[in-house]
């Protein structure tokens, strides 16, 4: 794949298009990059708390809810707080964040307890976790919200 050139991209689209371009492409690079760090920490998170066969996956419970927490703190301060670089969101948000939680490998895991003759451990786990994970938001943004509010003069 070859990139195009910048001379050639002004010249057959105009500016507009180049500058449109040359954002989505810096947009593209924070999350990308973002998500490598994420999924590196998710990985190395699994790896500290390994599941054992037909075991509850303890680790990716923690990863998502954790991360879910996460989440909620940081929409709060980049929505009432601080008017954060255009990148920090999609960096941090969408990449970081993104790449550490998973809930890709959370169905892998319950098919792969269920397959394995653990269906209630599976089922525990598939509702568990949503419900861990949307609590873990609402509490973090609930209480960040109230400490900003108490530091407010």
């Amino acid at each position: 794949m070859t990139v195009p050139d910048e001379e050639n991209l002004r010249e057959r689209n105009g500016p507009t298009r180049w500058r449109a371009w040359r954002e989505q492409a810096q947009v593209v690079a924070v999350v990308a990059l973002g998500g490598a760090l994420g999924a590196t920490a998710r990985y190395t998170v699994s790896q500290w708390l390994p599941t054992p066969a037909g075991g509850f996956p303890w680790a990716i419970f923690w990863i998502n809810a954790s991360g879910c927490a996460v989440i909620g703190v940081f929409m709060v301060v980049i929505t009432d707080v601080w008017a954060a670089h255009r990148l920090v969101r999609p960096f941090f948000g969408t990449g970081v964040l993104g790449g550490f939680t998973t809930f890709s490998t959370y169905t892998v895991d319950i098919q792969r307890l269920v397959d394995s003759g653990h269906a209630r451990t599976g089922l525990a786990y598939l509702a568990a976790t949503p419900c861990a994970a949307l609590a873990a938001v609402w509490l973090a943004m609930t209480a960040a919200r109230r400490v900003l509010k108490w530091r407010q003069p």
